[in-house]
């Protein structure tokens, strides 16, 4: 079998807990075809770059999918019929990526910075230098 990585984006007026029941849904129709779901990430709500569908915002979903070709051609028919998801896209990988993805990743790393786990501010050097006056040439380009 064959090692995919699966995202979908879901509408935005649907609830978590559809997302969820949604996931549990492709969770279900893989396992049916002979495949297993290794891990489940779900990134939230997030803006669109631009709009699809009509949609100015989406729920974010990942799937670390282990299954045959004949269930990624299943899954992918099931989402094209299913008016909740508006994109999908599946990528298959040589080996799954270990502990949380980036997007999980970019997110702990916000969360740090808004409760100020940054640290203190690197050394700028010297301040008190003088400034290097400008000849003519530089002082008429600006």
């Amino acid at each position: 079998m064959a090692l995919y990585e699966h995202i979908y984006l879901a509408r935005q007026d649907v609830t978590a807990q559809q997302v969820e029941t949604l996931t549990d849904q492709l969770k279900t129709l893989i396992a049916a075809n002979g495949g297993s779901v290794s891990k489940v990430e779900g990134w939230g709500l997030k803006s669109l770059a631009f709009r699809i569908k009509k949609n100015r915002k989406a729920y974010f979903t990942l799937l670390n999918i282990d299954a045959p070709a004949a269930a990624i051609a299943e899954l992918e028919r099931q989402l094209g019929l299913n008016e909740d998801v508006i994109r999908f896209i599946t990528l298959r990988v040589d080996e799954h990526e270990a502990g949380p993805s980036a997007m999980l990743r970019k997110r702990e790393e916000s969360d740090r910075d808004e409760r100020g786990g940054r640290g203190p501010r690197p050394d700028r050097g010297d301040r008190d230098r003088p400034r290097r006056p400008r000849d003519d040439a530089q002082a008429g380009a600006y």
